[in-house]
């Protein structure tokens, strides 16, 4: 334990060494969006936000800049669901004359589906991986396309700490496939061990070949709540953790940085929207943030470029 103490300690110092210095940066400005487990699905010239927070549903924002918001109401609300608690980390994709919602409810995760990225969505079918689990709870889950075509639901099972898990996804781009299911890793990282063992929020992009599976560690309460990630040469993994994770952690002054997904915006830059604790002293409403990401070689990191604090339009 030492010497797994002694290797974390050296790679935290070497990532902290890499980033600016505090005087260099300026102090992120307090977001006006409450959106914790923050996606952004980028359609037609707008942005959609959709996140955890209200206890009625999932809501959507929506914006041209990233920077200026507007709330749109809620996207799914509980009516056209099964559950009536806890609606957290949504996912929405436009998938050939309908988009599909993937969030968890209750702690179990569901799909829904709308004409319109603004909703009304309405869930499809039961519990999306009731045929491979049954009534076992699992939450945050994520949906990457390879490029042949295959999906791959990427979620959270309670089955070691939280530990992330991998499935591929029939044609109808729902239904879990028998026989695909496997585990990609658990907390196993000194970082991600500090409050709990804790590994969530899986989110999948491809780069060269390589993918990288970018997730959140720890306990979202604590402040030191950050993201890593790992990655595999095939989608089925194996998937091996990058030794200096992790690569967003305490950033401008926020505190409790995770739960992220990957995006591309209007100008083709890779992003990562997250949520940061309100502030240093409360927790709730978590509230979003949007960062930049480059790749350096075969590594993944975060840009000096400021991060943006999202506000509410007048």
């Amino acid at each position: 334990m030492k010497n797994r103490s002694a290797c974390w300690l050296a790679a935290l110092t070497a990532l902290l060494l890499t980033l600016p210095s505090a005087s260099a940066l300026a102090q992120a400005r307090m977001s006006e969006v409450p959106l914790a487990d923050p996606y952004i699905l980028v359609e037609d010239g707008v942005y959609y936000a959709y996140g955890t927070h209200s206890n009625d549903g999932i809501e959507c924002y929506t914006s041209r800049d990233l920077h200026t918001w507007k709330l749109e109401g809620l996207a799914l609300h509980k009516s056209n669901t099964s559950e009536d608690h806890w609606f957290w980390a949504p996912e929405v994709y436009h998938i050939g004359d309908r988009y599909i919602m993937y969030y968890s409810a209750g702690e179990h995760l569901y799909a829904a589906t709308a004409t319109s990225p603004k909703g009304p969505f309405r869930q499809a079918g039961s519990c999306q991986m009731a045929p491979l689990l049954g009534g076992e709870k699992c939450i945050d889950s994520h949906v990457f396309f390879d490029r042949d075509g295959t999906a791959w639901l990427f979620f959270v099972r309670f089955n070691d700490g939280n530990a992330v898990w991998q499935c591929q996804l029939g044609p109808d781009y729902i239904t879990p496939l028998e026989g695909t299911l496997s585990q990609c890793f658990a907390a196993t990282q000194p970082w991600e061990l500090i409050q709990a063992k804790v590994n969530e929020g899986p989110n999948v992009i491809r780069h060269k070949g390589r993918y990288y599976l970018t997730y959140s560690g720890n306990d979202y309460q604590s402040q030191e709540y950050a993201v890593g990630y790992a990655t595999a040469r095939h989608i089925k993994g194996p998937w091996q953790k990058y030794s200096l994770n992790p690569i967003l952690l305490r950033r401008e002054g926020l505190v409790g940085t995770g739960h992220h997904s990957i995006f591309r915006d209007l100008q083709g830059r890779l992003r990562i929207v997250f949520h940061a604790h309100r502030s240093a002293s409360q927790i709730h409403p978590r509230m979003m943030y949007i960062g930049s990401l480059r790749f350096k070689g075969s590594r993944l990191e975060l840009t000096d470029d400021p991060v943006i604090s999202p506000v509410l339009e007048n």
